[in-house]
């Protein structure tokens, strides 16, 4: 883990590397998912139930021009779109708060993610803190299924296996199956989750605090916490070129956590 940069140099960091920035989803891909979401297609829903509340595509681009920092210039329909970098270190910070909450009261928490060839290494490294810091990482329950996969943890890190491949989803199923799971073993559920996409909408639209890594294209994380359903969504390119470019930023996290 390398040493915690400053919020001057993770800023620089974060857009060198199109982590924030000038990131590699495209507008009209942006623009394409507001829209889906708006249209009630509930794939992009991750999970979090938006009811009647997001049916105007402007209003969820609105929130994400404030959130996460995508253009918001209605005539601006192709090409490059943005993240802004000095949202997504505010977003750490707060997320921060969070963890270092959980340390200090030594609260259950589960990792699970999406998106294992980017942020495995940014959960895993995560947990390893929290649990050396004397919070209990949820262990989930064995031989779960979901869309027509398994759900299991590589190093104390939920994620979805599918034809031997760890997969890349969006889904809420896999975090249902294992909230599910818990409960019928009689285990308490999560105090926080620390995740991505459909597994942070599902945990957070059942009460549960937690914090979701999304992408520009992934609008309704950060509706949900605009609706106070989710604690904090961390606006990033979640799947850029090297994943070793997320270890600043996880240092950046865990030291601002007081974790390091």
């Amino acid at each position: 883990m390398p040493i915690p940069p400053s919020r001057t140099e993770l800023i620089d960091h974060l857009l060198r590397t199109r982590i924030a920035g000038h990131v590699a989803t495209p507008r009209e891909n942006n623009l394409d998912h507001y829209r889906r979401l708006a249209q009630g297609d509930r794939q992009y829903w991750l999970g979090v139930e938006l009811g009647d509340r997001w049916t105007d595509e402007q209003d969820v681009l609105a929130v994400m021009a404030e959130r996460c920092g995508v253009s918001d210039d209605l005539e601006h329909r192709v090409g490059q779109d943005t993240i802004d970098p000095e949202l997504t270190v505010a977003a750490l910070e707060r997320a921060a708060t969070l963890l270092r909450k959980a340390a200090e009261d030594g609260k259950r928490v589960l990792f699970a993610t999406g998106h294992p060839g980017g942020l495995l290494d940014v959960h895993r490294t995560t947990a390893a803190a929290l649990r050396a810091a004397g919070c209990e990482i949820v262990s989930i329950p064995g031989g779960l299924r979901a869309d027509d996969g398994s759900v299991y943890q590589v190093a104390d890190v939920a994620v979805y296996e599918r034809g031997a491949t760890l997969w890349h989803t969006h889904s809420p199923h896999p975090m249902a199956a294992i909230l599910d799971g818990l409960r019928l073993q009689g285990r308490p559920q999560p105090d926080l989750v620390v995740a991505d996409h459909g597994w942070a909408g599902c945990a957070a639209q059942r009460g549960i605090d937690a914090v979701g890594f999304a992408d520009s294209n992934d609008p309704a994380l950060f509706l949900a916490e605009a609706e106070g359903v989710l604690q904090v969504a961390v606006p990033l390119d979640d799947h850029v070129v090297d994943p070793r470019f997320y270890e600043p930023m996880t240092a950046y996290l865990l030291g601002a956590a007081g974790l390091l």
